[in-house]
């Protein structure tokens, strides 16, 4: 099979869209992607589509792509994200031997401009469902380190909220608490595995700035001064998920909490009220999706507000000598 190679633009994204909709009928993952949903993802500031992204193209059809997500800081490795999607009737060991050597080649490029004295590692992830791609990830020397849990809330049978602290004032997310926001999610997310801080710019695109973000339902708790966030829970809303499946869902993207306030069940608490107010908003039903071995043991916290496993993702990890 003859295939041109050339990296991705953002004009490119409805072929894209069209891929991941024959992927997710061949593998049903419950993720849907529209060309927009899909320009916003690649135009991240951690993306350079030039020199970090591929596709694979039989005629005007887009039958595969790959790109590399570089991390805002290498404490102690920089991690580099690894995002690759292959049509199901063009998965073969052509294109995955291109694929995988694309990825350690660019990986160095992109590291030497970056994080050169740092280690360098590549991180994948797979659905249980997917396993042509867990193979190929597993053939090319990644190894599995992790498990993460996507996890379902029914918001019609959520438990009973346990009352908020007072002492610390709750307001829904506004732009004013940006950067104390960022400051929260760097401080609280720093002992997570595979995380790293996180920039502005990458926060705001990613996050806080995105389309999907929902404000009035993401919400904080300040400090009495009102000059730190202590506790957070952000969330989205997929509108691509909600046309696909008819179910309204809001995703649960960000939970933290201060690291002296940990154990006093805060973190469980602002998430019940989440849930609430996400059912008085017509919302049918949450979802997140965490580290099966988080060191806060956070799964634990969202089963006790009623969250249940709904399927599994594998990371995988390769180290690379740069």
């Amino acid at each position: 099979m003859s295939l041109t190679w050339r990296p991705l633009t953002l004009d490119d994204t409805p072929r894209l869209a069209e891929t991941f909709a024959a992927a997710e009928r061949a593998e049903p993952i419950e993720e849907h992607y529209s060309a927009e949903d899909l320009a916003e993802e690649i135009s991240s500031p951690n993306i350079d589509l030039p020199t970090a992204t591929t596709s694979a193209w039989d005629g005007e059809k887009l039958v595969a792509y790959g790109l590399l997500r570089r991390r805002d800081a290498a404490n102690p490795a920089h991690m580099v994200r690894v995002e690759t999607l292959v049509h199901p009737d063009y998965r073969d060991d052509a294109i995955a031997a291109h694929l995988t050597a694309w990825f350690e080649k660019t990986g160095k490029e992109i590291h030497a401009k970056t994080f050169p004295d740092a280690p360098l590692e590549l991180h994948a992830a797979a659905n249980t469902r997917q396993r042509w791609l867990s193979e190929v990830l597993v053939d090319a020397g990644y190894e599995h380190a992790r498990w993460f849990v996507d996890m379902r809330a029914d918001l019609a049978s959520i438990p009973p909220v346990k009352p908020l602290p007072e002492e610390f004032p709750l307001v829904a997310y506004e732009d004013e608490y940006e950067e104390l926001t960022l400051r929260c999610r760097n401080e609280t997310f720093a002992d997570h595995w595979g995380s790293t801080e996180q920039s502005p710019e990458a926060w705001r695109h990613l996050v806080v700035g995105g389309k999907d973000f929902q404000r009035e339902l993401s919400f904080l708790l300040l400090s009495p001064e009102r000059d730190r966030v202590v506790a957070m829970v952000l969330c989205a809303h997929f509108a691509s998920d909600e046309a696909a499946t008819g179910v309204k869902e809001l995703y649960v993207s960000h939970v933290g909490t201060d690291a002296s306030l940990r154990g006093r069940g805060i973190a469980g608490a602002l998430l019940g009220h989440t849930l609430v107010k996400a059912k008085a908003a017509g919302f049918r039903r949450a979802s997140l999706n965490v580290d099966q071995d988080n060191t806060h043991r956070a799964l634990g916290v969202y089963e006790r507000v009623g969250f249940g496993e709904h399927q599994r993702w594998a990371g995988y990890v390769k180290a690379v000598s740069a």
